[in-house]
């Protein structure tokens, strides 16, 4: 008997209670935020967010503002990963750029406060489509709200990293195949059942996959469901999630954002949306090959050749099958943010064989 599916919309929208593993001591946060923000004051009201996987994120409200506090899991973590610093660094360097992100107010590095790091933003009210083909709205507001995403990635990939401050925020040279080695790395760290299919690709896609020989800013997790839409208009108001920032190659994080036109669907509804199945009941999505022009024209690429396209979707496919298995992992250590994580594990598969289908057609 297959299980019931997860409705997105419903499970990962707003906030509940705290969940037990994620709670601290509010009345400490209150009283660390109120000498560290200018204007903070009690009292305090804390909530989960009940949406994202990887770092448990709160919504922190007082009687004159709301807020955003997201921290590191409690519990054994993997190298380098939930990397709340790396977050605020991004944010607080785009911020004055005029990018769209949450206004950043502090980064605490001292466990002493909650138990692990955290950082502090505004709350930015707005619409977050936890589906990617934007149900319930009209053909024209889809396609707008698709070419502001397309638009956003493209302005992040233009950002001159000398003047957000940035030069330093990573090794851009040899940027996907470290990403490879990276989440190979961590696939085996968190590896659960064996699949084939994650170590042919971690013995192929180090020496395989192209190099744009372009350097950007990379959100790294770039998705309709990590933005914050206006309530009255396909504006971004904010982009989330940037724990997986760094330099890199742009192409290769266009191209993530371009898995949700190839992402096997999930009977539950767990784990990423996918666009698959949905083109003749959510009019208004572009075709990717328009996408891939468009965003191409707005960044000064003449095309992206589909042998490196197949090779770059190989690599991402590879990338969120071990991000999936982390997820994995940590419902087995129990630190998984999300109560739905333990649903994402039928994905892996699925993901790791895409991928190696790709690699294939690439000639694998």
């Amino acid at each position: 008997m297959s299980a019931a599916r997860i409705d997105r919309q419903a499970a990962f929208s707003g906030t509940a209670e705290v969940r037990t593993p994620h709670r601290f001591n509010a009345a400490a946060l209150a009283a660390y935020l109120a000498d560290h923000i200018d204007g903070f004051a009690g009292p305090l009201t804390v909530s989960q967010f009940r949406g994202g996987q990887s770092n448990p994120t709160y919504k922190l409200v007082t009687p004159s503002a709301s807020y955003v506090l997201r921290r590191k899991p409690p519990g054994r973590l993997l190298p380098s990963a939930h990397a709340v610093e790396r977050e605020y660094r991004a944010i607080a360097a785009l911020h004055p750029l005029g990018f769209p992100v949450a206004r950043p107010h502090l980064l605490c590095e001292d466990t002493g406060v909650i138990g692990t790091a955290f950082y502090v933003m505004d709350f930015v009210p707005g619409r977050v489509f936890w589906e990617p083909h934007v149900p319930g709205v009209t053909a024209p507001e889809r396609a707008a709200i698709y070419d502001s995403l397309n638009a956003t990635l493209a302005h992040l990939h233009k950002i001159d990293i000398e003047d957000a401050g940035l030069s330093d925020f990573g090794r851009p040279a040899g940027y996907v195949q470290r990403q490879v080695k990276r989440w190979a790395e961590q696939y085996r760290a968190s590896e659960t059942d064996k699949i084939a299919e994650m170590d042919r690709l971690s013995a192929f896609l180090p020496t395989a996959v192209p190099d744009s020989g372009a350097v950007a800013l990379v959100h790294g997790d770039y998705r309709l469901d990590n933005c914050i839409i206006a309530h009255d208009g396909p504006q971004i108001r904010a982009v989330l999630d940037w724990e997986l920032s760094t330099l890199g190659d742009p192409i290769a994080d266009f191209t993530y954002h371009l898995m949700q036109w190839r992402m096997p669907p999930n009977r539950d509804g767990a784990g990423v949306g996918s666009l698959v199945g949905h083109e003749a009941d959510a009019p208004g999505l572009p075709r990717l090959e328009d996408y891939v022009a468009l965003y191409c024209a707005r960044t000064g690429r003449a095309d992206i050749p589909d042998p490196d396209l197949d090779l770059y979707l190989a690599y991402n496919f590879f990338r969120m099958a071990a991000i999936f298995q982390g997820i994995v992992g940590r419902v087995r250590d129990g630190t998984a943010a999300n109560p739905n994580a333990a649903a994402v594990a039928g994905q892996v598969r699925p993901m790791a064989e895409v991928a190696w289908a790709y690699a294939r057609r690439a000639g694998a």
